[in-house]
């Protein structure tokens, strides 16, 4: 985007749950980077206390970069921090999207199979080219912290705001006035911040490190308007929601999990990112870009199948995570697990990965949020299983097997096909012939509807 503006606020509240995992071979993720351009925030609440960390996606100029984020109060200096952006990138990678795979056992050798429960286991800063009081802004504070400059501002009037910003070298696209309206009538400040150029090449740094800000706020809301304003089609926004009790949703767009835990064809092993790029834009589509996708929901003190180690209690603060090593009576450490135990998993955070793709349009309210009290376990996951590779002769259980495999790769393929809207007789060329000696008995009706048996 030419020019990066996002707009962001929230507030969680917590209440208590239970979790179950799911088993398998971990063998492929698709992370955010899929996602062209997405905007990409970490919010840690508890009480009416909220660290926002914000991932800025932009890439050109630094004089171009503005960053505008509507704030409940005068933020002092001790609340602004530059933060680390490989915290980003482990919770991406924690919460991503995944891929198993299972071998399908020898039917000839009978074994009780368990499933057991798993555990809980910036620019300098220019001499202003208009009055502040002129245009009805006053500038409560001025700090520059890291690469940024920064500037918490009061306003009486959008316009006034809108003209303050653009004479100051601020590049806000035209018209921001009218989505500026809403937050100064609520009587929101505004942490603006830019690039210092000078502190920036201090840093060594290539791209703009995260800004996180600490308040307190009763509200929780998500502004996402003004970043729409210079959009070129659908936006991509992947929020990890760090709370301490429960799942976080959206009340007043419908939040859905996208389908998940479902088995597809073995082949997809060699795209795995393809496909979970296919199967979210399909998705998005089909739901005209107006629903909030869950893509996890988690205890981060462990994980069945971990795309990445949970992220240690060091970690957890780092994004902002300000109570780990509390407990209090109505909000517990979270239970030991008892299988799979994580090196350096944290308790006392829930993690919930929304993925939200908006237009305009198809949003055009700021996102609210609750806290639920669900603390049922869910992941974006999706099962290869690999056929035994023995004869129909081998035993008469082979035989019943083998006929039950072709049924199963029919499913396979459909269910990719309503996944992602990929032509169904391209995914069955793709996919490996059956064993040759299936032995088993083809349905009466197996011939007669070959394109759709």
């Amino acid at each position: 985007m030419p020019h990066a503006i996002r707009l962001l606020l929230s507030l969680l509240f917590m209440l208590p749950a239970v979790a179950r995992a799911f088993c398998g071979f971990y063998v492929g993720q698709a992370d955010s980077s899929l996602f062209n351009a997405a905007s990409r925030v970490i919010l840690a609440r508890d009480g009416d206390r909220t660290v926002l960390s914000m991932q800025n996606d932009y890439q050109g100029d630094p004089t171009e970069f503005a960053l505008v984020v509507p704030v409940p109060q005068v933020l002092q200096r001790g609340q602004i921090h530059v933060g680390d952006p490989a915290i980003f990138e482990r919770i991406d990678a924690y919460s991503a999207p995944r891929l198993v795979e299972y071998h399908d056992p020898d039917p000839c050798v009978r074994r009780l199979m368990q499933d057991r429960a798993a555990p809980p286991a910036a620019l300098s800063a220019r001499r202003e080219a208009a009055s502040p009081a002129a245009l009805g802004v006053t500038i409560e504070a001025r700090y520059t912290v890291g690469e940024y400059d920064i500037v918490i501002l009061s306003a009486r009037e959008s316009e006034g705001l809108e003209n303050w910003l653009t004479a100051n070298g601020y590049r806000i696209p035209r018209g921001a006035s009218r989505t500026l309206a809403p937050y100064i009538r609520q009587g929101l400040k505004f942490f603006v911040a830019r690039v210092n150029l000078g502190e920036q090449a201090k840093t060594g740094a290539k791209f703009l490190r995260p800004l996180q800000i600490a308040y307190e706020s009763p509200k929780f809301l998500l502004p996402i308007r003004l970043g729409t304003l210079n959009a070129r089609g659908p936006q991509d926004l992947i929020a990890y929601l760090l709370s301490r009790r429960g799942r976080v949703e959206a009340i007043n767009y419908r939040t859905v999990k996208l389908p998940a835990n479902v088995d597809i064809p073995v082949f997809v092993k060699d795209d795995f990112r393809g496909f979970y790029q296919a199967l979210f834009d399909h998705q998005a589509e089909k739901e005209e870009y107006k629903v909030v996708f869950t893509e996890y929901f988690w205890d981060m003190s462990w994980c069945d199948p971990c795309a990445a180690d949970p992220l240690s209690a060091e970690e957890l603060r780092k994004a902002g995570v300000f109570w780990i090593g509390e407990e209090t009576q109505d909000a517990p450490a979270v239970m030991a697990p008892r299988r799979r135990p994580m090196p350096g998993g944290a308790g006392q955070a829930m993690l919930t990965r929304l993925h939200v793709r908006y237009t305009a349009d198809s949003f055009p309210e700021d996102l609210m949020f609750q806290e639920t009290g669900d603390r049922e376990n869910f992941q974006t996951r999706y099962v290869l299983r690999h056929p035994w590779q023995g004869e129909a002769k081998a035993c008469p259980e082979a035989r019943r097997y083998l006929d039950e495999l072709v049924q199963r790769k029919i499913q396979e393929a459909r269910t990719l096909a309503d996944l992602t809207g990929w032509d169904l007789a391209e995914i069955r060329k793709k996919m490996p012939a059956l064993p040759a000696e299936s032995g088993g008995k083809r349905n009466w009706w197996g011939n007669l509807w070959e394109e759709e048996p």
